[in-house]
Order: C-alpha cells, then sequence, then structure tokens
C-alpha cells in the first residue's frame, strides 16, 4: 500500500485531536493537503476510514484497523531511532509518555529539563489520558510507558514505583472545613464545587466517586486555574495534595487531605517489558526513577 510515515502519523493524530483540522495541526500540514492524504489512503484501500460529521470525525471498522497499525509501525520507527542513534548525529529520538492529570500538572515537569539537558537529541510528548485508558493502551501494545495511578487495573503489566498523589480537598481559608485533619467524600454533599474540564483525567476519577449530584460552579483547564477560583470563595475542589500545597500560600487555600480510601493513591510507571522499551524510553524511565526519590 503506498502510504508513508506522514500519512500514518496524520491519521494517528487525527483520531487523537477527533478532527481532519486538528490533525493537520498536530502534524504541521495545511488543511488541504492533510485532505487529499487521508482521502488518498482511503482510494488506496477502497474503504472508507473515517465517517465525517459536524462534530468532527470518527473511526469506520477499517480505520480503527490502520490505526492500529499506525501505531505500531511508528512506535517500531522510535525503536529503529534509538537503536540507530549512535552511528547518526541528524538522528534524533522521540518519547510519547502517557499520563494521568495529576503526573501532567505536577510531577513530570520539573523533571524533564535535566533529561533535555542531557538528551539534546531527543525529544518528549506528553499526553494527558485517564489511567485506566492509559492502561489498555500499553497493555495492547500501542503504547511503550505510561503514569498511572496505582488505584488503576495494571494486570498483565510491568509497574515501577513513582511518586505518592493523594487527593485533598482544596478549601478558601476560613472555610468551616479548613480546620479538619481529613474529610470523607460523604461530608460534601452539600458544597459547591469548582472542577477541570469534563475531558480530563483526574475530573474522570473525581466526578466518578462524587456522583451526578455534585454542583458545579465552574470548571477551568488548570489545577492552578481552579485552586485561584476556590481561594476567591467560589467552591472547594479535589486536587492532588501537591497542587493544593503549592498553590495555598499564594492563593489562599487551605488542602485538607480525603480519608476516602479512592484519594490515597500513588502514581507508578506501568510498561509491558523493560528491556523492550527503546533506548530513549529506557533513558527516560531510568531519569524518572532516579529523580523520583
Amino acid at each position: 500500500m503506498p502510504f508513508d510515515l506522514t500519512d500514518l502519523r496524520l491519521f494517528v493524530h487525527v483520531h487523537e485531536a477527533g478532527s481532519i483540522t486538528g490533525g493537520a495541526a498536530r502534524s504541521h500540514l495545511a488543511l488541504p493537503s492533510a485532505s487529499e492524504r487521508i482521502r488518498g489512503m482511503e482510494s488506496a484501500l477502497g474503504a472508507a476510514l473515517l465517517v465525517r460529521g459536524q462534530r468532527g470525525v470518527r473511526l469506520t471498522a477499517a480505520g480503527h484497523t490502520l490505526l492500529h497499525h499506525a501505531r505500531l509501525v511508528l512506535r517500531q520507527m522510535e525503536h529503529l531511532r534509538g537503536d540507530l542513534a549512535d552511528h547518526g548525529a541528524g538522528l534524533a529520538g522521540h518519547v510519547h509518555l502517557l499520563c494521568n492529570t495529576s503526573a501532567l500538572g505536577e510531577h513530570l515537569p520539573p523533571l524533564l529539563p535535566a533529561f533535555l539537558a542531557a538528551h539534546p537529541r531527543v525529544s518528549v510528548e506528553l499526553e494527558e489520558r485517564t489511567s485506566q485508558d492509559i492502561a489498555d493502551t500499553v497493555r495492547a501494545g500501542l503504547a511503550d510507558l505510561g503514569v498511572v495511578s496505582d488505584a488503576t487495573d495494571l494486570q498483565g503489566l510491568s509497574t515501577l514505583p513513582f511518586r505518592p498523589d493523594p487527593l485533598a480537598l482544596a478549601v478558601p481559608v476560613g472555610h468551616a472545613l479548613a480546620a479538619q485533619r481529613c474529610v470523607a467524600l460523604a461530608q460534601l454533599q452539600d458544597q459547591d464545587f469548582v472542577g477541570l474540564p469534563h475531558g480530563s483525567a483526574l475530573q474522570a476519577l473525581v466526578s466518578r466517586h462524587l456522583g451526578p449530584r455534585a454542583r458545579y460552579r465552574a470548571r477551568l483547564q488548570h489545577l492552578e486555574a481552579v485552586c485561584r477560583l476556590v481561594g476567591l470563595g467560589a467552591g472547594v475542589a479535589v486536587v492532588p495534595l501537591a497542587a493544593a500545597r503549592r498553590h495555598a500560600r499564594a492563593l489562599r487555600i487551605r488542602p485538607v487531605p480525603l480519608s476516602d480510601a479512592w484519594a490515597r493513591r500513588s502514581l507508578v510507571l506501568c510498561l509491558r517489558d523493560a528491556h523492550a522499551l527503546p533506548p530513549f524510553t529506557q533513558q527516560l524511565v531510568h531519569h524518572l526513577r532516579a529523580e523520583a526519590h
């Protein structure tokens, strides 16, 4: 089939973005060029890969098959780049790390500059997903590495400890719950909440335990913005304890640990086989493990 790597990357990006426009932007292609490439793939296959709609695109059965193999091919190319890196100064490595909201917002960014400085020909892409989606993707062989909550179903995967990541209730200074040593979710039924968007991995977890009756007064894109609104009195929020502590003084909030078992979690690195990881990914794992202690 006359597909090249640009076609395969574009198709994966279209799926992840949910639209050809978004996929073209992620692939650094003009929209007409991206559309022509998609039509060319469909013509070569003799089958539709996407169902176009007003709200974006979704994959057909043939599209799901192509997506699976596209990810496998792109992963193999990363292995190839890593194996040949020492033989050509012009080659570069790319590590695609799947991570949940807390890892993305709190724990990973401070650890990456040292790794990037030590590996100037390597780039790192962090992609936020729910912990369960990450585990399923790694288990299926469609990703090499993820950072997830240890409460996730990790059967069939190898795990390495990363960092404790308990959740806490962020409340304004002077709130009735601010002096509590800990609080249970059952005590929060009458509270107004501030949260992250529906698509956030952390928000999916919190909403599952708070239930559909929780009153959300506002939803914001970032944990800092959520904490800022809490400090201004708009409501309370369930956030990583690390985030609440980091913003406590500047944003006038108080972190109150949650006593519920689901909130006492840790983050782990999940993978299928450490020895089968591309060299650059192995190096990132070693770096994260060394810096996590």
